[in-house]
């Protein structure tokens, strides 16, 4: 416990760079949903100024989330967003004014199988197709969460037939969080060398393209901006974060990530209900920071 009362939960399994230095972070990768947000979805203060204050030492911030495009807009303004943002775990990579960079979706011949498997298994279904969601039962489980947090409605219909051609993210929906699991785990061994599948929240199972995930992210990031990967920051709470961890130099679990997520971590921080983010930019980053090179 620091002398703010902020609880600080330590150090994870990464080694100490070789020389016992601490790289310097120019950059920070950060997850959405469990992350920079706590269940009511909306940004705290303390969060906002954490995010100031990198902006203030140069040090680029940028976000990424299973979330659509238009569900990541009304975080630009107050994040001061000016970058590429990556929607759909990096299906889609739009700039702030929502025009997509660059669009990756899962193969079509793919998909119909993918949505097949994730229905045996008894989950519902649901496909992200460029900007819109479509969906077959809106009263499905987390339908309505969903809405709110995107703010916008799924277009509703009968099947997906004809609509598989520019699909960038299937998602697999169940309150029974073995059985999303299970599912995750044959969807990985059926279909590996045609999509990505990783758990985006213990009921949510996101499908994408195969060079559409969060480790990807931070590359493309890297490349983007010219900062080392050993220069990147990275901040989540789920299994599909843990592949932007093993890419970066530094790595931070959320006090609320599971057991197997925060294994994967340099640091563990609070949880996002106790502003674990901020403390997280606070404590770790806010040290480190130095500003990223000018594009």
């Amino acid at each position: 416990m620091t002398d703010s009362g902020d609880l600080v939960v330590g150090r994870g399994p990464a080694d100490d760079p070789p020389d016992g230095k601490e790289q310097p972070i120019a950059a920070v990768l950060a997850d959405v949903d469990g992350t920079l947000v706590p269940r009511s979805k909306e940004l705290t203060p303390r969060t906002i100024r954490a995010i100031r204050s990198l902006h203030e030492r140069g040090t680029l911030f940028a976000i990424t989330s299973g979330r659509p495009p238009r569900g990541m807009f009304m975080l630009i303004e107050p994040l001061g967003l000016t970058g590429p943002m990556a929607a759909f775990n990096g299906g889609i990579l739009v700039l702030p004014d929502l025009t997509v960079v660059d669009e990756r979706c899962v193969p079509e011949e793919v998909a119909a199988e993918v949505i097949a498997t994730i229905r045996a298994h008894g989950l519902y279904a649901w496909i992200y197709r460029g900007a819109d969601w479509f969906v077959t039962d809106p009263h499905a489980p987390h339908a309505e969460r969903e809405a709110r947090t995107v703010r916008f409605q799924p277009t509703v219909v009968p099947s997906y037939d004809g609509l598989l051609d520019r699909v960038v993210k299937i998602v697999g929906v169940s309150d029974d969080h073995d059985l999303v699991a299970r599912c995750e785990a044959d969807v990985q061994a059926r279909y590996c060398a045609h999509v990505s599948a990783a758990r985006s929240q213990a009921y949510y199972l996101d499908v994408t393209h195969p060079t559409a995930n969060k480790g990807v992210v931070v590359e493309r990031l890297s490349r983007y901006y010219g900062i080392p990967l050993e220069q990147v920051a990275t901040v989540g709470d789920q299994p599909n974060d843990v592949l932007m961890f093993v890419r970066s130099g530094l790595s931070i679990a959320m006090g609320n990530a599971g057991p197997e997520v925060q294994r994967q971590a340099t640091y563990v921080t609070a949880s996002n209900e106790e502003d674990g983010f901020a403390q997280a930019i606070e404590q770790y980053v806010l040290p480190r920071a130095v500003p990223a090179p000018p594009r």
